[in-house]
C-alpha cells in the first residue's frame, strides 16, 4: 500500500504541475492575442470593411488602354464590360467645381497648348469649368496609340463627378449634332452638361472608387455624394438594379475613398466617415524600408479607420513591389483588405491575383477573365456597341 500511495502521490504532483505548465502557456497565449487584437482595425472598421466585395475589379481612370482615361468612352466601356468601380481622381477648378484628371498639369492629355498658348504652365485649378470644357481630352490618345484610335474619342471633354455618376447609374452625356448639350439658365451656359437614358447601358451599376490629391476637397466632396444621393450615411438614394447584372452602385460600398496623402484620410475622417477608405502606398516611401514601413503604416491605418490598403505591385526595386506575400500577410493580420495598383497583363494576375481582395487595373476585361466573370475578351466588341 506504501508503494502504492507514493505512486499516486507522483502522480498527483505530475498532474498538478502539468496543470500549471498549461495554465501559463494559456495566459501567455492571450497575452499574444490581446497583443494582435490591439493591432487590429475597431469592429466599425470591420463591419465597412465587410461593404467591399471579394475580388473587387477597380477600373484605373475607367481603361488607359482601351479609350482616353477618364473620359465617357472609358467610363461607358468599364461599366459595360462589368467592372465594379470606376476608378478617378478628383480636383478642383477655379471655380471649384470637381473635375476628373489625374495630372495638375493639363499639357499630357488635353490641347491645352493650342487653345491657351499664352500660358506656360496649365494648372487644372488656374481655369474654369466652362474653360476646361473648351479643351479635348480624347485626340492625344488617337496620336499615342494609333492601333486603338477611334475617331469619336476626338474632342472628347472634361468630366465632373455629376457625370461620372450619371453614367454610372445608366445614362450618357446627351448630343446634338455630336456635340454635348449644354445647361443653360437665364441665357447663359452653366458649364455644366444635359443628359439623357444611355441606350446602350447594359443596366450594370458599378460604384466609384475616387482618389484626392493634396487639394483639401473633402468637405465639397461630402456636400456632391450628398446631393447626388451617393452618400451612404445621409440617405442615400435607392439605385434601381437588375437581375444578374453588377448591383455594387446600389449598396453600402457604392463609394471608396482613396488617397496617397495622409492629411485626405484624416479629412475623411472628419466629413466623410463611415465610408470605406483606401491608403495608396508607393514604393518611394517604402524604398530600402518596407519591413518598419509596414508597421508604421498599419498603426496609422487602425488609428483613422482606414479598412484597405493599396500597394504599388511595380517597385523595380523588389520583383514583388510592395505586394509580397509577407506584406500582404501583414494586412491581412491587422483586419484590412488588399487593393494593388496597377495590373496590366495577365501575368500579373497570375502572381498576385489569389493573395490580394481586388485588383486596380487599366484591363478590367482581364480581371474579369481571371476572375471568371467573363466567357470571353470582348473588350473591342463593348466599345463597338457603344458606337465607338
Amino acid at each position: 500500500m506504501a508503494v502504492k500511495q507514493k505512486t499516486m502521490i507522483k502522480n498527483i504532483l505530475f498532474l498538478l504541475m502539468l496543470f500549471t505548465l498549461l495554465s501559463g502557456c494559456s495566459s501567455q497565449t492571450n497575452t499574444t492575442e490581446s497583443k494582435i487584437i490591439d493591432k487590429m482595425i475597431s469592429d466599425n472598421s470591420v463591419k465597412v470593411r465587410k461593404y467591399i466585395k471579394k475580388d473587387a475589379v477597380i477600373a484605373h481612370r475607367g481603361t488607359m488602354y482601351w479609350a482616353p482615361e477618364e473620359t465617357e468612352p472609358a467610363f461607358r466601356w468599364a461599366r459595360n464590360m462589368g467592372a465594379d468601380y470606376f476608378e478617378f481622381d478628383l480636383q478642383l477648378t477655379k471655380d471649384s467645381i470637381l473635375v476628373a484628371i489625374h495630372d495638375n498639369i493639363l499639357s499630357r492629355t488635353s490641347d491645352v497648348k493650342e487653345v491657351y498658348p499664352d500660358i506656360s504652365k496649365p494648372r487644372v485649378k488656374d481655369f474654369t469649368l466652362k474653360e476646361l470644357r473648351n479643351l479635348d481630352f480624347g485626340s492625344w490618345f488617337n496620336e499615342m496609340y494609333p492601333e486603338r484610335a477611334k475617331e469619336k474619342f476626338a474632342g472628347q471633354p472634361i468630366l465632373t463627378l455629376k457625370d461620372i455618376i450619371m453614367i454610372a447609374e445608366g445614362n450618357r452625356l446627351l448630343r446634338i449634332n455630336g456635340e454635348p448639350a449644354k445647361e443653360v439658365i437665364d441665357n447663359n451656359w452653366t458649364g455644366n452638361y444635359l443628359y439623357e437614358k444611355d441606350l446602350q447601358d447594359n443596366k450594370n451599376r458599378p460604384g466609384i472608387y475616387i482618389e484626392t490629391k493634396k487639394n483639401h476637397l473633402e468637405k465639397l466632396l461630402q456636400e456632391e455624394l450628398k446631393n447626388a444621393g451617393w452618400l451612404i450615411t445621409d440617405h442615400p438614394k435607392r439605385i434601381k438594379t437588375y437581375k444578374g447584372k453588377l448591383a455594387v452602385g446600389n449598396s453600402k460600398g457604392r463609394v471608396v475613398l482613396q488617397s496617397f496623402h495622409k492629411k485626405s484620410i484624416e479629412q475623411f475622417n472628419i466629413y466623410l466617415p463611415g465610408i470605406p477608405k483606401c491608403l495608396l502606398i508607393n514604393s518611394i516611401e517604402a524604398l530600402g524600408v518596407p519591413k518598419a514601413f509596414y508597421p508604421k503604416t498599419i498603426d496609422f491605418c487602425i488609428k483613422n479607420n482606414v479598412e484597405i490598403l493599396g500597394p504599388d505591385i511595380s517597385n523595380k526595386e523588389d520583383k514583388d513591389g510592395l505586394t509580397a506575400p509577407w506584406m500582404v500577410e501583414l494586412i491581412h493580420n491587422s483586419g484590412m483588405i488588399v487593393h494593388p495598383y496597377t495590373f496590366n497583363n495577365t501575368a500579373e494576375f497570375e502572381k498576385f491575383g489569389s493573395l490580394v481582395d481586388g485588383v486596380f487595373t487599366n484591363r478590367a476585361d482581364l480581371a474579369l477573365l481571371y476572375y471568371k466573370r467573363l466567357q470571353s475578351n470582348i473588350s473591342e466588341k463593348v466599345l463597338a456597341g457603344l458606337g465607338y
